[in-house]
């Protein structure tokens, strides 16, 4: 199915961010979308606001650290629209610290959340995709994932993990187009998980040149239109003020 029109789209941290910008462009171009986050009065205020402009969305809340919690979003995409075209795997969190601060619990959280969610996500979605002989996976990585930097050690390498696991599934997978999303600075509520006064400041100094979440979910939606024998597999998407 080229374009975007009419295919079934999961999203993963939709009630935010990335997210919900994604899942607004995706349903005003046609997209039948299914949402997940954890605070489910987001998610319910989105959809009011998509449906009122004519989308088609459906809402669980979902942990991603949950294996059941994301099957069971992905299953309702299923079972509502009867197949699954897109999984966007975009949820994510950024506590950034030095790694002398030693924030092991902040470490774990990222662990769970940015590389086994991604799992939980392939995990959901693979075989209906193998059963379907079609799919597209479209996991968030951030430029993080190419460069390292002073206190985002930790979160660097699980964005190099999505990396990673997506381009080995893209090499498995001749019938799965598979695409990372990497964005540089960009406006949205991850940097309020920062509890590290340095890489607070060092954030909302590098912020300042932020591009919206806009900018991204046009990119997400660049890669679903393709024809299915086009797969994008990586855009990163950063300022144009970025030198670094």
């Amino acid at each position: 199915m080229p374009g975007i029109e009419g295919k079934v789209v999961v999203i993963t941290g939709a009630s935010s961010g990335i997210g919900e910008a994604a899942a607004r462009l995706l349903a005003r171009r046609g997209a039948r979308v299914v949402m997940g986050a954890r605070r489910a009065d987001r998610l319910e205020k989105l959809a009011s606001a998509i449906r009122a402009e004519g989308g088609t969305v459906e809402v669980r809340a979902v942990d991603v650290t949950k294996r059941k919690d994301v099957d069971d979003l992905v299953k309702l995409a299923q079972t509502t629209f009867g197949r699954v075209d897109v999984i966007v795997n975009n949820a994510g969190v950024m506590p950034l610290s030095p790694l002398s601060s030693l924030k092991v619990e902040e470490w774990d959280r990222m662990i769970d959340v940015n590389i086994r969610g991604v799992l939980h996500g392939i995990a959901a979605g693979l075989p209906i995709m193998k059963a379907q002989g079609h799919g597209q996976f479209v996991n968030v990585a951030s430029i993080g994932a190419h460069l390292v930097v002073p206190t985002a050690a930790v979160y660097c390498a699980t964005k190099y993990a999505v990396w990673a696991i997506s381009e080995g599934l893209r090499q498995e997978s001749s019938d799965i187009r598979v695409t990372v999303i990497s964005p540089g600075v960009t406006e949205s509520e991850l940097a309020e998980t920062i509890t590290d006064d340095s890489a607070r400041q060092m954030m909302n100094d590098y912020r300042k040149i932020a591009i919206s979440s806009d900018s991204v979910a046009r990119a997400i939606a660049f890669a679903i239109e393709q024809p299915a024998d086009v797969d994008v597999n990586e855009i990163v998407v950063r300022p144009t003020a970025t030198t670094g």
